[in-house]
């Protein structure tokens, strides 16, 4: 059994990207898994300030939100960033939350090239939601979820499930209309039985 940590950065409360979030963490619960679903609403976390207090061995100076979901991020297996598409890319709760990653990092006196500091090593995976399905509706999102989580702070893919075409984004949620909530379902249904890389 793996600890899921589902970060969820924005959306409605029961709109296209809440309905994702709740197959995946469907699928997973059958498969065995512990799932626990974090919403960045109601748990604010602010970017970070680049005081470098946390570089000194105090805490970061924020009192926010982040100070809770730490524990969570240390004992997960794998941590799933969920969002939807806000101007291209990962919603700015999200951006926030992996800015405040700095303050949990160590000290790395041989970093491989890129890299300054050694983080926690985890497993990841990105769900996401938009209005539109062009074929670059995600390149951005994607790129950033590549070059941040996984080549610089050494995280593990497991998957990507990109949720196009999901509705107006002034109308009700569309995805139910769509194959993309039994997709989530089965990704988390089979996202460490079957290791390969799966992008929906």
């Amino acid at each position: 059994m793996k600890k899921i940590l589902v970060v969820q950065g924005g959306g409605r409360p029961k709109g296209n990207t809440a309905q994702l979030v709740g197959s995946f963490a469907r699928g997973a619960e059958e498969a065995g898994h512990s799932v626990e679903i974090i919403s960045l609403i109601k748990h604010e976390v602010k970017g970070c300030l680049g005081c470098n207090a946390c570089r000194y061995g105090k805490p970061c100076i924020q009192n926010d939100g982040f100070h809770e979901i730490v524990p969570k991020i240390k004992a997960a297996d794998l941590i799933v960033f969920a969002s939807p598409l806000y101007f291209w890319t990962i919603s700015a709760r999200i951006k926030a939350l992996i800015e405040r990653f700095y303050c949990i990092a160590e000290e790395d006196p041989n970093p491989p090239f890129g890299r300054y500091e050694k983080y926690p090593v985890k497993d990841c995976a990105l769900l996401m939601t938009s209005a539109d399905n062009f074929f670059w509706t995600f390149e951005q999102a994607v790129s950033y979820y590549k070059f941040t989580l996984v080549n610089y702070i050494g995280f593990h893919d497991k998957g990507m499930l990109l949720a196009g075409g999901c509705g107006d984004t002034n109308g009700k949620p569309q995805i139910s209309k769509t194959s993309y909530l039994e997709k989530a379902y089965e990704f988390g249904k089979k996202i460490y039985p079957d290791e390969k890389r799966s992008i929906f």
